[in-house]
């Protein structure tokens, strides 16, 4: 009898391993699938002339810091004294190349942001609010490094904005803006 207990007991467990192991395929296959079926690139392959961005960025939720092309300006946070704005003018090969970085990572069709586990989070944390206009069509998104880990799109995001910052951070009208005072807590 006890035996017959063995038997039926290894039979059970090697039922639910294989039931187990089937249910990981299953969710496997599920995962690869959502992977490949990313939203196509609808952007054209050249920059059209009707486009803008603008993105809004900083520490916590003070995104004072703005690099705006519908409006021509730049908008530096002075933190205890304020802000400082002035006029700027990309070149053409300039937002080409924002354009491309764009198209390059799909920024019309950006989905997922927000990591799917949050687990630990960052003190102090950037956050980025961006919008971004291409042919009549807008898309707005804000997106946060607050969380430790980052989607692959927001690494990207956060490697475009690093892009811009460093083009605007050359311009001679961005140059003599006053410096920053204080810092954030």
């Amino acid at each position: 009898m006890k035996r017959l207990y063995a038997v039926l007991f290894a039979l059970l467990l090697v039922t639910a391993g294989c039931e187990a192991k089937s249910n990981l395929n299953i969710e496997s296959d599920t995962d690869q699938h959502i992977e490949t079926t990313k939203a196509p690139n609808k952007m054209p392959k050249d920059m059209p002339s009707t486009f803008n961005f603008m993105v809004r960025f900083g520490i916590g939720t003070v995104n004072k810091n703005e690099i705006n092309t519908f409006q021509g300006t730049v908008t530096k946070d002075l933190i205890e004294n304020g802000t400082a704005s002035a006029k700027i003018k990309f070149t053409k090969e300039e937002l080409n190349s924002i354009y491309l970085k764009m198209r390059d990572i799909n920024i019309m069709a950006i989905q997922n942001l927000s990591p799917a586990v949050s687990g630990c989070e960052r003190v102090p944390f950037s956050e980025d609010m961006w919008e971004i206009s291409i042919n009549g069509e807008t898309n707005t998104f804000t997106w946060t490094d607050k969380h430790c880990n980052l989607t692959d799109e927001a690494e990207q995001v956060l490697e475009l904005r690093r892009l811009i910052q460093d083009i605007v951070e050359e311009k001679p009208e961005y140059i003599k803006l006053p410096e920053a005072e204080g810092g954030y807590q």
